[in-house]
């Protein structure tokens, strides 16, 4: 790409919660401030692949962090699950359930029976993230699955970010079952296409942009339903992880933080946004960056780009210690 409109073309936002709007409990600097001013501009829905609370709990989160929204702004790959699970089952048929209670009831809004052992003849097992998951159920599912029973996780996130670092998330989890089951799952969250197309049609958006934390969620999501993306540098993925990522887990721009949607977005688009004075370069192996900015977020996407430029790998970056070392990087 080497045009970008101006961020007021997107009609809708997608943001992501975990990482990106709250860390734990509390929200991240500028989050709340520079969401409340986007809903002047286009709709904002909130986007989770966390399955372990309903979206009235969400929704309630987010208020009292200080956002202004509507339940049905936030959208949880518990819908998303409950509702492939439903594409796939005759109404009526019974789903283990492997996770929260909020879980269980967006099984029940789709008109499916929610049960919690195998004895019950579920024909599906839905897994979602739950701090409660201990190894009972997951023999409970692992016996339904070898049965025959339909699979569908909410979400594969290997982690789930919180104010004390990376805790184990569904991905895990559902790791068990793939390991114990030889099988794997349908999956309804970010990076698959369901939950942010349901989204998206909840708001009639032409134009989304999804804004996140992970490249193998939130950036891959958004590849999958064509959309443009943000992604910032308050969660999971890293500067180290964002030069190595794949085509289809790049992002369209990168900011520090949420507060760059505040200004000219198009300023932050990685491959012709503003790089702060910043050059960087692919040099007998390595990546060299050249610059005595501080703009970090800058001289990221300077290395992105020459990092993009070729499938050859690359080892270690050189030039511009001070940077280097603030971005996180091995130096060459």
């Amino acid at each position: 790409m080497s045009d970008h409109s101006d961020h007021t073309d997107h009609d809708a936002l997608l943001v992501d919660l975990d990482g990106t709007v709250y860390r734990g409990p509390d929200a991240i600097e500028g989050a709340v401030e520079t969401l409340e001013a986007v809903r002047a501009r286009a709709a904002v829905s909130y986007v989770t692949n966390n399955a372990s609370r309903g979206p009235d709990e969400v929704a309630d989160h987010l208020r009292h962090l200080g956002l202004t929204l509507d339940t049905d702004a936030v959208v949880t790959s518990a819908q998303a699950g409950a509702a492939v699970v439903a594409e796939q089952v005759p109404s009526g048929s019974k789903v283990l359930v492997v996770g929260t209670e909020a879980l269980a009831e967006e099984i029940r809004l789709v008109g499916l029976e929610p049960v919690r052992a195998e004895d019950d003849e579920p024909v599906a097992v839905v897994q979602g993230h739950s701090p409660d998951t201990g190894w009972r159920i997951l023999a409970e599912a692992a016996l339904a699955l070898n049965r025959g029973a339909v699979w569908v996780a909410c979400n594969v996130d290997p982690t789930l970010p919180n104010e004390r670092g990376l805790l184990p998330g569904n991905g895990s989890m559902v790791a068990v079952l793939r390991t114990a089951c030889v099988r794997e799952p349908v999956v309804a969250g970010k990076p698959a296409a369901p939950l942010l197309r349901q989204a998206i049609e909840r708001v009639g958006a032409r134009r989304p942009l999804v804004v996140g934390d992970r490249l193998d969620t939130d950036i891959a999501g958004a590849h999958s339903v064509d959309a443009e993306s943000l992604l910032v540098l308050t969660g999971v993925s890293t500067a180290a992880g964002l030069l190595a990522a794949p085509a289809g887990q790049r992002p369209t721009y990168l900011g520090a933080d949420l507060r760059v949607l505040g200004g000219d977005l198009a300023a932050t688009a990685v491959d012709d946004g503003d790089t702060g004075g910043f050059t960087a370069r692919r040099e007998d192996g390595h990546l060299v960056l050249e610059g005595d900015g501080d703009d970090a977020t800058a001289a990221l996407r300077a290395l992105c780009r020459a990092a993009w430029s070729s499938d050859d790998g690359w080892d270690g970056v050189r030039g511009a210690e001070k940077m280097i070392s603030a971005l996180g990087l091995a130096s060459a």
